[in-house]
């Protein structure tokens, strides 16, 4: 729901969510996120100091934030990353803090993040195959992320979610398999369809895998009742097991672009004010924020970029893949899903 005094983008849509990377290092390999052989790291002095990143947060809470997701990279490779959830988790207005993994070293951090003031966390986990998940991430780390999964509810975080990127010849033998999982433990779970995220993953569109087809899957083996979202802006689609079953939810930013609804801006690790996913440049706050800008001047800046936003480019996307010339995702440079952030 928009509030009155909730400031607007130029399509009418306020900020409420925003995605904070606190790293760009990452312990995976992922093919679809980092497929490069070679990558530049974003020098350490370049990354934004805690004290900074807090400095953000309370600066947008009066512009309309509501929820705040810690990304990297793999944020938890971040040093004292519990000490920067328990800063934030104390800013009057805040009401969500929540964190996306790829689950390695959630297990033994769970508790404290919990006690830190974390509430809720997603886990990246693409297949339950061994050999599968080490040709994904390039790593043989699967037993540590379903450790991680379990940590995470036993330290009562709720709700603990799946997040399952779906691609067609990888992965997508899996959907109904995941769901199981998940149903078995207790797991929400969101699945993805692949998107052209960055530049460097080779994306083309016979790889993605359909909401539509994700459905088809499901239903064959589970009776679904649709559930919609739980905010207009949520980029999943709910739907429920009838006589109980896993939380499910469809992302698909591909086939049904939900521009319209978008209430997410995003900080990446140095400091850049994204307003959309597949932005190919942001705004940079390191600056002022070095520079000793006052308050008062920062929260102007955060004010007028948002207001000046016009981000729509899954529906760009969607409208260049149905057009007689086709979809060329080569030609827009794009952030890479490394410096950005989920």
């Amino acid at each position: 729901m928009i509030a009155s005094h909730d400031l607007l983008d130029q399509r009418h849509r306020p900020l409420h969510d925003l995605r904070i990377s606190v790293t760009d290092r990452c312990n995976f390999r992922c093919t679809y996120c980092m497929p490069l052989d070679h990558y530049d790291w974003i020098e350490k002095r370049e990354i934004l100091t805690y004290e900074e990143i807090e400095r953000l947060v309370r600066l947008s809470i009066p512009l309309g934030v509501q929820k705040v997701r810690l990304t990297g990279g793999e944020p938890l490779l971040r040093r004292d990353l519990d000490k920067l959830i328990q800063r934030l988790s104390q800013l009057e207005g805040l009401d969500e803090l929540c964190l996306t993994t790829n689950g390695v070293l959630l297990g033994p951090d769970a508790e404290q993040l919990r006690h830190s003031g974390l509430r809720r966390v997603n886990v990246s986990l693409d297949t339950l195959d061994p050999d599968k998940f080490e040709r994904i991430t390039k790593k043989p780390n699967l037993p540590k992320v379903l450790e991680g999964l379990r940590a995470a509810q036993q330290a009562g975080l709720d709700p603990v979610k799946v997040n399952m990127v779906v691609e067609r010849g990888v992965n997508d033998d899996e959907i109904v398999a995941m769901a199981q999982f998940c149903s078995e433990h207790g797991f929400a779970l969101r699945y993805i369809e692949f998107m052209d995220v960055g530049n460097a993953n080779a994306w083309n569109l016979d790889r993605v895998v359909t909401k539509k087809e994700i459905l088809a899957t499901l239903g064959s083996h589970f009776d679904l009742q649709p559930a919609g979202r739980h905010r207009s802006s949520d980029p999943a689609t709910r739907f429920q097991v009838r006589g109980g079953g896993p939380d499910l939810g469809v992302i698909a930013s591909v086939t049904e672009p939900f521009c319209d609804n978008c209430s997410r801006a995003r900080i990446t690790a140095d400091g850049k004010f994204v307003t959309c996913l597949f932005s190919q440049d942001g705004t940079d706050l390191k600056r002022p924020l070095r520079d000793r800008t006052t308050d008062e001047d920062l929260g102007a800046l955060l004010r007028l970029i948002w207001t000046g936003r016009t981000d729509a480019f899954s529906e760009d996307r969607l409208r260049a893949i149905l057009s007689d010339h086709g979809y060329q995702p080569q030609d827009r440079h794009k952030i890479e899903m490394i410096t950005l952030g989920g």
